[in-house]
């Protein structure tokens, strides 16, 4: 109102420009302040905590921790696992997106909803069920004869188990990123080459190929910062075989030395950070390097397999069978069994672990019911703030929108492990004003969920936001409609299917979720992903293999769901969608 004061008096434009204004400038504060505490000062708060404890720069005490031959260890470690399991997602995810999107092979939505399906599942799930496909008491591979004799060391149980475990794991994120580039390939180019004799191989790797550098370096991108804060692969494998990393070295110090030990593991997160932005970077240039930037009318024709066709077919199903049957009916049956190690036949196939499971099992029934209720109250809030929130970065451009797209966007970029300790730092202390510190608690979860996924919910809303018309907006704004008013009648309508597969997206991802919430469960706030490991650290094999197989069967039924009403939803914002 000072504004208004100060102005010449004319009293139409003077009056209404200010409350034409006030709105907006109250969303805009609204969302400051919504991602300034959940995002960046928890951030701040763990670099203020890494590099300056006591208030005072050490550099002497940075140099020990980090020169430190576990540190060392883990962080060579890290590296060594992350990049190397990269380059087995790409070569994968690559070749998975060159056959669905160039060849005419057959029943192609059914192969990549399989293919995408372990991206869906939590990797500790993942892990579980390779971990029991390829044990002496394998329920699949046993009746067979394939199995390892008892004693022999567990394959998965080493350096060389995690990497191949990570690498199919995140080959779907390649894909999606290479099947995103291959659909905006020049159809004529491909044409040309093809009626001048050229054949399948040349066009790929002399067209196809260098145009789609960018999309293969986004998704090798994605597959490293997956890989190198995947808490669940790297917990159930590399715990056991003793091979250290950076964010197993966060959690088993956290839980050994508890909050005494904050300061030091904010430095090894933020080592991590470090090493994440910098793999990111670096896959970013590369991806710039000779960079040839396309975009087709028309999606580029498919090449026939012709006497191939079942040869590359039954190669494809058969990876999906490995990759996938495979460890997911060791999973089950391992949880038909009474004991682990049991044979699985009509003596002792049993449902009891299931019933256990669902109706007898205080701590999972609990755990359940947190992780469901904190999800759908972090839906619930993440929706309309990321729909106000695209209004802003779409149509008020400014150093404000850039700065807070890119503080919701690196709070999902960075591991969920290091959201899970500058969270920790935040909310230890007792809050102003009330007293109560929320750590241990179920509101520091929300909280961790309410800034990782801010940026999940914003990425279908934005493409909604691009598809809009503003005319309808400004007219709304002339007429003196305020910015909530329009938010409500105008924009959220157009944007329901978008905001419907945001929805989706959070809460498939945030029910079972663990990389964030391992740290930050307690007596009192259990959530369902880190279930499964504290089952398996406690002996109960079965029991946790039930566990696993419930978790799956959750996510294919909202992954049925999301098809059914696929239809309405924007192309391209359901991955499992051919």
């Amino acid at each position: 109102m000072s504004l208004a004061l100060d102005m010449p008096k004319r009293p139409t434009r003077a009056l209404r420009f200010p409350r034409r204004l006030s709105g907006e400038y109250l969303l805009l504060l609204a969302l400051v302040v919504f991602v300034g505490i959940l995002s960046i000062a928890p951030l701040a708060r763990l670099a203020w905590s890494a590099l300056l404890p006591h208030g005072v720069f050490d550099a002497d005490r940075i140099a020990d921790i980090l020169g430190g031959r576990r540190v060392l260890e883990a962080t060579l470690n890290t590296i060594r696992i992350s990049v190397a399991s990269t380059m087995l997602a790409t070569i994968a995810g690559t070749a998975a997106a060159l056959l669905v999107s160039l060849t005419d092979m057959r029943h192609r939505t059914l192969w990549v909803f399989g293919f995408v399906l372990p991206l869906m599942i939590p990797p500790q799930v993942t892990a579980l069920a390779w971990i029991q496909a390829f044990s002496p008491a394998s329920p699949v591979l046993g009746p067979l004869g394939l199995t390892l004799p008892p004693g022999t060391p567990h394959p998965l149980y080493s350096m060389g188990g995690i990497v191949f475990l990570l690498g199919l794991y995140n080959a779907p994120l390649v894909f999606l990123s290479v099947r995103a580039s291959l659909q905006r390939l020049p159809a004529s180019l491909i044409e040309a080459a093809r009626s001048n004799g050229a054949g399948a191989g040349a066009v790929t790797r002399d067209i196809v190929l260098p145009l789609i550098r960018s999309g293969i370096f986004a998704g090798a991108a994605l597959a490293f910062v997956s890989s190198i804060g995947n808490f669940g692969i790297q917990a159930m494998l590399g715990i056991p075989a003793r091979v250290s990393t950076l964010i197993t070295m966060i959690y088993r110090r956290l839980n050994s030395y508890g909050p005494s030990a904050l300061s030091d593991m904010a430095l090894l997160a933020l080592l991590l950070a470090v090493l994440t932005v910098m793999g990111m970077g670096l896959t970013a240039w590369l991806g710039r390097q000779g960079d040839q930037r396309v975009d087709a009318a028309q999606r580029p024709p498919r090449m026939a397999l012709g006497r191939w066709r079942w040869a590359v077919s039954g190669a494809a199903w058969l990876y999906l069978v490995a990759c996938l049957l495979l460890p997911l009916s060791a999973l089950f049956g391992t949880a038909l069994v009474r004991g682990y190690g049991q044979p699985l036949n009509a003596e002792t196939i049993t449902f009891e672990n299931f019933a256990n499971a669902l109706f007898h099992h205080e701590g999972f029934r609990a755990a359940f019911l947190t992780s469901l209720w904190i999800t759908l109250v972090t839906v619930a809030v993440l929706i309309p703030v990321a729909v106000a929130l695209g209004y802003v970065l779409s149509w008020r451009k400014g150093r404000l929108a850039k700065l807070l797209r890119l503080a919701s966007e690196l709070a999902y970029a960075l591991p969920g492990i290091i959201i899970g300790v500058a969270m920790i730092l935040f909310f230890l202390r007792p809050l102003p004003g009330i007293g109560t510190s929320l750590y241990g608690t179920v509101w520091v979860i929300l909280a961790a969920y309410l800034s990782n996924y801010l940026a999940l919910a914003l990425r279908p809303i934005l493409g909604g936001y691009a598809q809009l018309d503003r005319n309808l907006d400004e007219a709304a704004q002339l007429a003196g409609a305020g910015i909530f008013a329009r938010l409500k009648d105008i924009v959220l309508p157009a944007l329901a299917p978008s905001a419907t597969a945001a929805a989706i997206l959070v809460f498939m991802t945030a029910i079972n979720e663990i990389q964030t919430s391992v740290l930050l469960v307690s007596s009192r706030a259990q959530t369902i992903g880190p279930t499964i490991i504290f089952l398996e650290e406690a002996g109960s094999s079965t029991l946790a293999a039930a566990v696993g197989c419930l978790m799956v069967v959750l996510v294919l039924v909202l992954m049925g769901l999301s098809l059914v009403f696929g239809r309405r939803l924007p192309e391209g914002v359901l991955p499992w969608r051919d």
